[in-house]
């Protein structure tokens, strides 16, 4: 037998001695690092654009994930006005705003 059969074959003795707990402990591992790298990171941008949508006023100019670039007219519970165009007002959702001030030029 080569080198690496002879590894597989005793980490397959060894997992059946030692047996339970080690698989468990496995995926417990594999969960926290699943929720370190994200579902953590999800749940604080989804926070940092709750935020920001919060915080539009009227004046601001935006974006949305559609790509029209406008400027806020009027701010309501869940929608905006925005002006897109000299007397040319669309009314989109607020869930519609791309977050990148980068973006708004």
């Amino acid at each position: 037998m080569n080198a690496l059969n002879m590894f597989l074959l005793q980490a397959a003795q060894g997992q059946q001695q030692g047996g339970g707990y080690s698989g468990i402990i496995m995926i417990v591992l594999i969960f926290v690092v699943f929720w370190l790298f994200f579902i953590r990171p999800q749940n604080k941008k989804q926070k940092e654009e709750q935020k920001f949508r919060e915080a539009l006023q009227k004046g601001d100019k935006v974006v949305t994930i559609g790509g029209i670039h406008g400027k806020i007219e009027e701010v309501k519970e869940t929608t905006l006005i925005i002006s897109v165009d000299s007397n040319v007002k669309i009314e989109i959702e607020k869930s519609a705003v791309v977050a990148n001030p980068a973006a708004a030029r």
